[in-house]
Formats: C-alpha cells, sequence, structure tokens
C-alpha cells in the first residue's frame, strides 16, 4: 500500500514569508520518510474543514510546480482539480508541463468541485455552474486530457468545449494517470470506469459499498475493475509520540482488506520532523508490506 501525504493547511509559525521554505522543509521530509506521493486541495479560499476562509491557501499549480522542484521522486497531484475553474486545453497543457518539468511525476487528479466552493468561486469571479452541467462538463474534460496526453491532434467538437486543435508539445514524460475523486455512486464512479487510471474515495462505513458500485460499473462496460487503482482520504496521525500508531496500522490493514492500493492523508505537526520521523520508522515500512485484496 502506497501513502500520499496531502497539505492542506499553510497556516505555519513566520506567517506569509516563512510558508515556502516551510512547505519545502515538510516536502523533503516526507520523502525522506518514504511517502510515494504529495497532494495538495484545489482550493483559492482555505477549506471549513481545516479553518475560516480567511487562512492562508495558496494555488494548487503553482504549489505544484513548486514542490516538484523541491522534491525527485513523489509523485505530485491536486486532490483534486476544480473542473469549472481551468479550460480543459490550458488544464492539459499544466499537466503536461508538471509532468515534464518533474521528469514524469504528474498526475490529473479531478472532480466537479462542490460545497462551499460555490463562496469562492463567486468571491473571486470564477465560473461555478449547476451541478449537471458541472459532470458534462467533467466527461468532456477527461475526454480532452485523455486525447492530448496521447498525442492525438484531432478537434474537439462538445457541448461545452470547442478545440480546433489539440496540439500539445511536448508530450509528457509519461502519460499523466487521472484520478478522479469523489463518491457518487451513479455520476461519478460511472465516470472513474469510463476514463480514469484510479479513484479517491473517503474513508467511512459507505465505503464497501462505493467500491461495489464501482465494480458494477465496470461490468457493465467491460472494464477491468482491478486495473482502477482505489484510494481513499484519511488522516495519517500517528498522535502525540506516536500513541495512535497501532489505530492507524489497524486502519490501514482494514483498508488493504477491501482492497484499497492507496491512502492519502494529512499529518498533523508535519511540520515538525519528528512526527515524520515516527511515520518513517513504524507506517510507512508496515504500509508497504500491506497487499490490498483482489478476492470478489
Amino acid at each position: 500500500m502506497l501513502l500520499g501525504l496531502t497539505v492542506a493547511d499553510f497556516t505555519w509559525n513566520g506567517g506569509a514569508r516563512e510558508i515556502g521554505s516551510s512547505l519545502r522543509r515538510i516536502a523533503s521530509s516526507a520523502e525522506e520518510a518514504g511517502f510515494a506521493r504529495i497532494a495538495v486541495m484545489d482550493h483559492l479560499w482555505q477549506a471549513p474543514v481545516v479553518g475560516a476562509f480567511e487562512r492562508e491557501m495558496l494555488e494548487a499549480y503553482t504549489t505544484l510546480g513548486f514542490l516538484a522542484a523541491a522534491t525527485e521522486r513523489m509523485e505530485l497531484l491536486t486532490l483534486v482539480t476544480a473542473t469549472a475553474y481551468r479550460q480543459p486545453g490550458l488544464l492539459a497543457k499544466m499537466i503536461t508541463t508538471l509532468d515534464v518539468l518533474s521528469g514524469g511525476r504528474a498526475w490529473l487528479g479531478i472532480g466537479i468541485g462542490a460545497g462551499f466552493n460555490a463562496a469562492e468561486a463567486a468571491g473571486l469571479g470564477l465560473p461555478f455552474p449547476a451541478t449537471a452541467e458541472r459532470f458534462e462538463r467533467l466527461e468532456e474534460t477527461l475526454r480532452i486530457c485523455r486525447q492530448m496526453f496521447d498525442g492525438d491532434e484531432s478537434p474537439f467538437h462538445g457541448r461545452h468545449y470547442r478545440l480546433a486543435r489539440t496540439l500539445n508539445s511536448p508530450a509528457p514524460v509519461r502519460r499523466p494517470p487521472i484520478l478522479v475523486g469523489g463518491s457518487g455512486e451513479r455520476k461519478t464512479l460511472r465516470l472513474v470506469a469510463l476514463y480514469a487510471d484510479a479513484c479517491n474515495l473517503f474513508a467511512g462505513p459507505d465505503l464497501p459499498l462505493k467500491l461495489d458500485a464501482l465494480r458494477l460499473h465496470c461490468e457493465q462496460i467491460g472494464r477491468d475493475y482491478d486495473s482502477i487503482e482505489k484510494t481513499v482520504l484519511f488522516p495519517l496521525d500517528p498522535g502525540p509520540g506516536g500513541r495512535q500508531i497501532d489505530r492507524l496500522l489497524d486502519a490501514l490493514t482494514s483498508f488493504a482488506k477491501l482492497g484499497i492500493d492507496a491512502v492519502y492523508g494529512p499529518v498533523p505537526g508535519a511540520d515538525s520532523p519528528a512526527t515524520l520521523q515516527l511515520l518513517a520508522r513504524h507506517v510507512i515500512p508496515a504500509a508497504a508490506q500491506l497487499r490490498p485484496s483482489r478476492i470478489g
């Protein structure tokens, strides 16, 4: 099982002047600890689950470019890109640029964007159409990004987007994997089955039902369910002095039994080297030994 560090809270000692150096230190320490990936949210105002809108928040793709330069091995992604915020041709070019400059480490993590995104979109004058339209735009964006990642320059004529020539030069170092975030059983998981290399789900009691829904979509379209990487969001908190490590390992073991391949999560106190060292010694090596179940 792979572990990915999510960085959502940029409120650290030293204020804005120290955010860059703090983030570089966290990313370097996380890579040294053995994290396989590092992810940021695609929000322009802070998320209410983290803090007030007014708390520090960085734009996602500028941040990922910074993280590409600050690391050597960790893969880079958003959890997840808000579809309506960027035109898909530009988004595909941004992901490709990140992939080229990072030596083939970029992912496209994407979703429709929901909830409080409407407030930040209205606040900053960004488009945020109704849910049904955002799903339509998400599907067209997935098709356009796949086309551009694959080097197909054909015109694209959709309901919402029209591209005359999908030129994308230079090509990615590797075709960026696509992760679709969200757990809607009827629409989101169908898009995972049709277009994605990975899904991202919330950890909770209905997780097995979400996986079953994804399996059904795969069966309906003839997709190999096991070809899709299953990931979840879950706090990677070792607790003060490591007091919650056993509980964290039990949770990771439970995820593996469900067939989860990777877990992304925030690490409370990630700006403290001691916290990441606890994970490096006791959690990341144990997670690497977990083999997701492929039964069913």
